[in-house]
């Protein structure tokens, strides 16, 4: 398989992980645990899959992980969507940009 490191997805994805934990670095403290914790671990999630599926020996397997991924990816975009309408956060236009991406 090829590196992981020169996937287009994965390079786009760790940049909307980073973006993740800033946006939610400016979260309610009660929070932390909640929607914070699940939306940095789907972040988070998102480029891990893709790294290790493309480290696996076959193109299937490969795939998988991307289905994997692409789980997250969705996850994200509903917490993101919930962080909105808390009003945790106004600038989901950008976000929700990667993920299409990445879908």
């Amino acid at each position: 398989m090829k590196s992981h490191n020169n996937l287009k997805v994965y390079q786009e994805t760790m940049d909307l992980g980073v973006e993740t934990y800033k946006i939610t670095n400016s979260f309610p403290a009660i929070e932390k645990y909640g929607l914070t914790s699940q939306m940095r671990r789907a972040a988070v999630s998102i480029p891990s899959n893709i790294s290790e599926g493309a480290a696996r020996e076959s193109k299937k397997e490969f795939k998988r992980f991307l289905y994997i991924s692409l789980g997250s990816a969705t996850e994200l975009e509903t917490q993101i969507e919930i962080s909105a309408r808390l009003q945790y956060i106004d600038h989901t236009i950008a976000l929700k940009d990667k993920i299409f991406y990445i879908k």
